[in-house]
């Protein structure tokens, strides 16, 4: 699974790229909760198939050999552990 975070991380951009796709997607506020030191939002596997491509989901999942509603799920709890572990001090790393 670190590979394909790593490779959905950098599809997008890097951690920034992810935050932008969120906002865009209205989860802004959950996804400055992972940067953030507090608690982080829960998203669901929906919310996450909604603000990120569908073919970036896609290619993963195949890369992966799940489903992409199976790969969502699994995104759905790693991403926000993911995010909020690369950003310790609660800003986002410039490239």
């Amino acid at each position: 699974m670190a590979v394909l975070v790593n490779g959905l991380i950098e599809k997008h951009g890097g951690i920034q790229g992810i935050v932008d796709q969120f906002s865009k997607q209205g989860l802004g506020g959950t996804v400055q909760s992972w940067i953030g030191n507090g608690p982080n939002q829960p998203v669901t596997a929906e919310q996450l198939h909604q603000a990120l491509s569908g073919d970036v989901l896609t290619e993963l999942a195949a890369k992966s050999g799940l489903s992409t509603q199976d790969l969502a799920a699994k995104l759905s709890t790693i991403l926000p552990q993911v995010i909020d572990k690369l950003t310790p001090n609660g800003k986002v790393p410039q490239p």
